[in-house]
């Protein structure tokens, strides 16, 4: 398992609320939170600012313009 930051309470708050909403547990939430993210950020950015090539291939943020 990766490492995982806590949360202070208001996030956990806010992350609450966002998984009873869509019905699922907190960590599928998140998940869910995460890939929406990643689909609005710009991902070129992302890859440039990147400091760990190693799963790139699975990488949410993967773009093909990854400065390596």
């Amino acid at each position: 398992m990766a490492y995982t930051p806590e949360l202070n309470q208001d996030y956990s708050g806010a992350l609450r609320r966002i998984a009873w909403a869509l019905d699922l547990p907190m960590t599928t939430a998140l998940e869910e939170v995460i890939f929406q993210i990643g689909r609005e950020v710009d991902r070129k950015l992302i890859c440039e600012a990147c400091r760990d090539n190693s799963f790139c291939d699975r990488c949410l943020f993967y773009s093909t313009e990854k400065v390596m």
